[in-house]
């Protein structure tokens, strides 16, 4: 959310259907979506909210390319210059030796590093109280809300006339 006492309209909807026909009927009338919320990913959503594809997969690859990197360099010190032992004949420096253990870094270092970039980005450290809407969002309802902070009481109204229009199952405001 953006401020704090942020006036918001919203209104819940049932069924994934109903809310991208809803959405689609805001575009229409150029209404300024403050959010969408759903309960699991809704397939064709983020075209018809105009949303781009995240970049948060580049990152991904850089933070597994780190891990490759830095398990094949640590192997290579180890066997090479720190411990160096001969195993069965092998020499010191043998690649086929090391992908394993880079293919276990590269995955670890993806995954720690994207989870604390998520975590960044939306703000989900432990003993962050969320700020929801409605409870019912995380579990079974679809939601479209409204920054109604500056909004006059005619704008409301006509917001309100819009849930109505699209069928929405419950409209509240609420104060975040």
């Amino acid at each position: 959310m953006a401020a704090e006492n942020t006036k918001v309209l919203y209104g819940l909807y049932n069924d994934e259907e109903d809310l991208k026909v809803a959405v689609k009927a805001a575009n229409a009338s150029h209404l300024d979506i403050m959010d969408v919320f759903t309960p699991f990913p809704v397939h064709g959503l983020d075209p018809i909210l105009g949303l781009k594809e995240s970049r948060l997969h580049y990152l991904g690859f850089i933070y597994g390319a780190t891990g490759a990197l830095f398990g094949f360099l640590a192997m290579t010190w180890i066997f090479v210059s720190d411990w160096p032992t001969m195993y069965g004949g092998k020499p010191y420096w043998s690649v086929p030796a090391f992908i394993p253990i880079t293919f276990e870094m590269t995955v670890l270092f993806a995954a720690w590093g994207m989870t604390i970039t998520f975590y960044t980005i939306c703000g989900m450290w432990p003993g962050v109280k969320a700020n929801t809407l409605d409870h019912r969002i995380t579990d079974d309802k679809f939601c479209i809300a409204f920054d109604v902070t500056s909004a006059s009481d005619s704008a409301v109204d006509n917001l309100k006339g819009f849930f109505k229009n699209t069928q929405a199952d419950e409209v509240n405001i609420k104060t975040m």
